[in-house]
């Protein structure tokens, strides 16, 4: 597993397209929210078959990104002890994904930031090369993941890769009040990524849905 830090971009063109290299992406595992669901504690610390939820995304991700960290507001040393950098939100109270999203991008040195939630230990192993593929073939600066479902097609808002370009936009966004990573990411033409595979991006909110995780 190796920590975010520094690396010089390998950002390419080619026949006209541009190719995003997984060295020039950071990969941060969300595990900053107050786990109001989950009766308060510290969600990405609860224990997944014997290993704590945000152990299991950081691990998952590592392979998939060229550096890893964790967005973390609580036990900050316990995180610190999964062997990557741990960046707090900078704005009070903890206000979601978002404000996780800006924490990466305040420290990251690479182009590109993949964000994934600490409680779907089992999202696509391959999410964020198909992220950074969408991105190459249609250009943009913001890709999402949706899952394909019996009920049609579910945006999985905090499953994104995006440019640091995008940190002054998120950073006055919001500070004028904006909490919905859909509808930010939807004024920068986001990239919608569709994944077959809907119970990949299975969470655990609740005491109930992590004991389901288990089976």
């Amino acid at each position: 597993m190796r920590a975010a830090g520094s690396g010089a971009s390998r950002c390419t063109t080619s026949a006209g397209e541009l190719h995003i290299a997984r060295d020039d992406i950071t990969g941060l595992v969300l595990a900053g929210g107050r786990g109001s669901r989950m009766g308060g504690v510290d969600k990405g610390l609860q224990r997944h078959r014997g290993m704590p939820l945000a152990l299991h995304a950081l691990q998952r991700l590592a392979p998939q990104v060229g550096r890893v960290a964790i967005n973390a507001n609580r036990h900050l040393d316990a995180y610190a002890a999964f062997g990557a950098p741990v960046w707090p939100d900078a704005l009070p109270e903890h206000p979601g994904p978002l404000a996780g999203f800006l924490a990466g991008l305040a420290h990251i040195e690479t182009p590109w930031l993949a964000t994934v939630p600490c409680d779907s230990p089992n999202f696509p192993a391959d999410l964020v090369a198909r992220l950074a593929d969408a991105l190459a073939r249609q250009g943009g600066e913001i890709a999402m993941a949706v899952s394909v479902e019996a009920g049609g097609r579910r945006a999985q808002p905090v499953f994104c890769l995006l440019h640091r370009a995008l940190a002054t936009s998120l950073r006055e966004s919001v500070a004028a009040g904006e909490r919905k990573v859909e509808r930010w990411a939807t004024r920068h033409g986001c990239v919608e990524v569709p994944f077959d595979d809907a119970a990949a991006f299975v969470n655990a909110n609740t005491p109930a849905e992590l004991q389901r995780l288990q089976g």
